[in-house]
């Protein structure tokens, strides 16, 4: 270490921070080195304090100067104040043994210890300079450059996309702070990105970017005007005419989130009606209300503790089903008639009925009904619920669910069938005007019907890899008489699900049901037998834009937990180990789940002017870069602070200039207001808001 590089000597240490004393030869902002005028005492830039063979790296986040006088036993003299300039910086990370930058510090200076200026080598290998041909270590090294350092401005802030990408990000600040402009930005720099790796120079050509674009802004950011960039892209954007998830890819608690069933009565009928429907054929339906129907009947008989729930079944229930009995319970009917003898005796009172049931007759319709539905010509009784194939993604007719296969449900029950259709019929009014409402209809295909092979197709086209012109479906129809593919042909590494006009009352269920196929799908790549070793091999990136309005702290039914947040949690929580991360947008990070930003290991914050947000921020992340996140209120636009594992140390960054740019550019009022006239014709909106009807 050089004498000349010392300014000051550090007078207070704590377990992130440090105050140091200015020498009072230092006079101004700069010093004069043997190789260049280096700075003293900007906020942002760095200071080196060497430990012994290490350097520790402290960023300075305050200056101020102090002025005192020395009092000296002497009433003659007449002393003026002295002013001492200090500096308080936080440490950020150490310069090893072997000259390499590690975030973080273990070795803390004491008093007194010599604090240097930084020079050009400590400030390469904080910010891992490398020649441009060097070969890149795509695990360890820190290579895709993301903007400038505002105090050093010759270098570049640079993350490691593995990091960056693998355990979740989050971007957050004001409304116009520069949120989209920045995920772009990152974006096109990975997709220009020329990278030397030991196989040779390589582009990206395999990503699956998946971006939920609540405001309709990404689809120009991705338009580029290079050719070959343009089709090796090639992003697909899915408008409101192709943002359609099929309704049967839902599973039970997606279909109780949007069609809130009550919890008591509604909903076990609910689920038993589901289960129906999904049933493949006709035939296998009704074997199977056939068979519950029976299991119905023999469990009445078997809880005689609660026996006037029989006793209701055979005066109130039993003689109106006879003509269904003799019709598809043939083989039944004499059981059925010998069960009505025995409550012949029963005798009603005050709307009870009371009275002996005979045993000996109910013991033999039990046996009788046992030996037949075990025999091999009837119907095998099966062990487990059929409630197991609810969640699976199989399709079923939604208009017979609420015509048919609600009332079929009830004629399960043990208890009043009429009790249960007084139950169900809000329900039941509810699928009903859902289905006839299109805003809700058609983005999930309602009326619809069975697409062959419709999962898989599904997938595809949301991660934009159907690019099999004979798969004419509807997804398949759309991507190829879509004009927003380059080449619906060709993969696509970006998709865009422009959600700008999707309905508010479905916007939770469809980004829930759209990020729950894509953990599912990557958690089960593994399950297929050639694909045992594949785990996290298929790796996705999520961006949910404006991420308060589908994923809150504070859920927004009263009684139900927002389906999309418990989805996005366990993407936050599971998703990392098979390769789906999300990066999460959002102007209101105190809005949004604790869980999923605690789950976050990067952080670009832009400009915050909320004081409950800032110190909603501030408690996510490291207490040490609390003083860096004080500038939050002042940030300008284009300008984050990033921290986390993605970048070497937490940095001020002006983000690279985005081209082409998302469509999230500041209205000109005045301008238009000015007589800068864009004529818009009502009719025209409203015509294709509302359709070519009245």
């Amino acid at each position: 270490m050089m004498q000349e590089q010392i300014i000051g000597r550090v007078i207070s240490v704590d377990s992130f921070r440090v105050m140091i004393e200015l020498d009072a030869s230092v006079k101004t902002l700069y010093k004069s080195g043997f190789n260049d005028i280096y700075e003293i005492a900007r906020i942002n830039s760095y200071v080196s304090i060497p430990v012994g063979a290490e350097k520790i790296i402290a960023m300075i986040t305050r200056v101020k100067i102090s002025d005192e006088t020395e009092l000296e036993a002497s009433d003659s003299s007449i002393l003026l104040p002295k002013s001492r300039r200090y500096v308080i910086a936080t440490m950020i990370g150490t310069i090893n043994n072997a000259n390499k930058y590690i975030q973080g510090v273990y070795n803390f200076p004491i008093l007194d210890n010599p604090v240097c200026y930084v020079l050009r080598e400590d400030l390469e290998i904080i910010f891992d300079y490398k020649p441009k041909c060097s070969v890149i270590d795509l695990k360890n090294d820190y290579y895709l450059p993301i903007g400038k350092s505002p105090a050093f401005s010759e270098f570049d802030i640079k993350i490691n996309p593995d990091k960056f990408l693998n355990k979740h990000v989050a971007v957050l600040g004001n409304t116009g702070s520069g949120k989209s402009c920045t995920i772009a930005s990152i974006f096109q720099s990975m997709f220009r990105g020329k990278f030397q790796t030991e196989e040779g120079l390589k582009t990206l050509t395999q990503a699956h970017v998946v971006i939920f674009d609540t405001n309709g802004e990404y689809k120009k950011a991705f338009q580029f005007e290079e050719e070959e960039l343009k089709s090796r892209v090639n992003t697909f954007t899915i408008t409101k005419e192709g943002l359609k998830v099929p309704y049967w890819f839902m599973n039970y608690d997606d279909l109780d989130y949007l069609f809130e069933p009550s919890y008591q009565t509604q909903a076990p009928i609910f689920k038993n009606a589901i289960s129906l429907a999904k049933k493949d054929s006709g035939v296998e339906e009704e074997d199977s209300i056939k068979q519950r129907y029976l299991l119905k009947v023999l469990g009445l008989i078997e809880d005689m503790q609660q026996d006037f729930k029989l006793k209701n079944y055979i005066k109130l229930e039993l003689e109106g089903h006879l003509e269904y009995i003799e019709q598809n319970l043939s083989e039944y009917k004499d059981d059925f008639h010998k069960l009505l003898e025995a409550g012949k005796d029963l005798k009603e009172s005050r709307g009870y009925w009371n009275g002996p049931l005979n045993m000996s007759l109910l013991q033999e319709v039990r046996s009788n009904i046992l030996s037949k539905m075990t025999s091999p010509e009837g119907s095998a009784v099966e062990n487990g619920s059929d409630e197991e194939n609810i969640d699976l993604p199989t399709y079923f007719n939604f208009k017979k669910l609420f015509i048919k296969s609600i009332d079929d449900a009830i004629k399960m029950t043990v208890d009043s069938e009429l009790k249960y259709k007084e139950y169900l019929s809000s329900l039941k009014l509810r699928l009903s005007s859902y289905y006839y409402d299109e805003r809700i209809s058609i983005p999930f295909m309602l009326k619809s019907g069975k697409i062959h092979d419709a999962l898989n197709h599904y997938l595809q086209y949301v991660l934009g890899v159907l690019v099999d012109h004979e798969q004419a479906n509807e997804f398949g129809s759309y991507r190829f008489s879509s004009t927003n593919v380059f080449n619906p042909k060709q993969k696509s590494q970006v998709t865009i699900l422009d959600m700008s006009l999707l309905p508010y009352e479905v916007l939770e269920n469809i980004t829930g049901l759209i990020g729950r196929l894509l953990l599912e799908f990557v958690q089960r790549i593994e399950k297929v037998e050639e694909y045992k070793d594949y785990r996290g091999k298929y790796p996705i990136v999520i961006v949910l834009e404006e991420a308060q309005n589908y994923i809150p702290q504070v859920d927004r039914k009263k009684d139900r937990v927002s389906i999309s947040k418990r989805v996005f949690e366990r993407i936050a929580r599971e998703g990392r180990k098979y390769g789906l991360s999300l990066i999460v947008s959002s102007q209101r990070p105190s809005e949004l789940s604790k869980t999923i930003l605690s789950q976050c290991n990067t952080f670009i914050v832009h400009r915050l002017q909320n004081p409950e947000d800032q110190s909603y921020v501030k408690q996510l992340v490291s207490s040490a870069n609390a003083d860096i996140l004080n500038q939050l209120p002042i940030l300008p636009q284009q300008h984050a602070i990033i921290m986390g594992d993605a970048v070497k140390s937490p940095a001020q960054v002006r983000l690279t200039d985005v081209e082409p740019k998302p469509d999230s550019g500041d209205p000109e009022f005045f301008s238009q207001w000015l007589g800068n006239k864009v004529d818009i014709d009502i009719k025209k909106v409203t015509k294709e808001w509302v359709g070519d009807g009245d």
